[in-house]
């Protein structure tokens, strides 16, 4: 594998799992905005590329030593029951538990900090447009992968879907990602990086370590779809 900054993040994430942390704890979007150069990312962030490619090379060494799953091969609905036993279960239950942290921090540090409005509203709408969103995944995209993946190791036809092409839900899939993608950019940016102020309470600093937490697994969520899952299915469906 041979890491240079003419690769496209979306490139690197592929080849590298390790290369996703590097890219998480610089603010390098390598899931909506993975089509970028690597030099492009870095220059836009104004980060130095020698660093970041010795960063990216030292995560592969590390990767190389551990166990990671390969998500490229095997079954589709592996991966699927991942995402949902994962990155779906993970989302619903932390927007569960964000709303009512939300509303006591709001309350109690709203008047000094009106960007924790901003911040709440920005999740509000993106907490309603992930639960749309992965109950379509759920109910439709995904279903209709698991079928068509089962006639073809069974070598068999299987009853066209009602939206046609599977790269017509993907690519509405991958426009609400880039929406999603927006709503965490402007949730971080109004929280100056999820940086509670010096006169936070233990709740506060809880709130926008939980709001990190949840961006760093959301892009990883987006990664497995946009990157690998999807892609795949398209092209499964093109071969048979």
């Amino acid at each position: 594998m041979t890491i240079t900054a003419e690769k496209t993040v979306r490139e690197l994430a592929l080849e590298n799992a390790g290369a996703t942390r590097v890219f998480e704890k610089l603010g390098i979007d390598y899931c909506c905005g993975g089509k970028r150069s690597l030099g492009e990312a870095c220059r836009a962030a104004n980060l130095n590329i020698s660093e970041v490619l010795a960063s990216v090379e030292q995560s592969s060494q590390v990767v190389a030593t551990q166990k990671e799953q390969n998500w490229h091969a095997g079954p589709l609905a592996s991966l699927i029951a991942h995402i949902q036993n994962t990155h779906h279960k993970y989302t619903r239950e932390e927007i569960a538990r964000l709303g009512p942290l939300f509303e006591k921090v709001c309350s109690v540090h709203g008047s000094k900090h009106r960007e924790l409005f901003e911040v709440y509203d920005s999740f509000k709408g993106l907490a309603q447009e992930l639960g749309t969103h992965m109950m379509k995944e759920d109910m439709v995209l995904f279903p209709y992968i698991f079928r068509m993946e089962a006639a073809r190791a069974e070598n068999r036809s299987f009853l066209p879907a009602p939206f046609g092409s599977v790269q017509n839900p993907v690519s509405m899939m991958e426009h609400e990602h880039d929406s999603a993608g927006n709503a965490l950019r402007a949730m971080k940016q109004a929280s100056n990086g999820y940086s509670a102020p010096a006169d936070s309470c233990i709740s506060y600093q809880t709130l926008y370590r939980v709001l990190a937490e949840f961006e760093a697994d959301l892009h990883q969520h987006i990664h497995l779809e946009n990157n690998i899952l999807f892609p795949r299915a398209v092209a499964m469906e093109t071969a048979r």
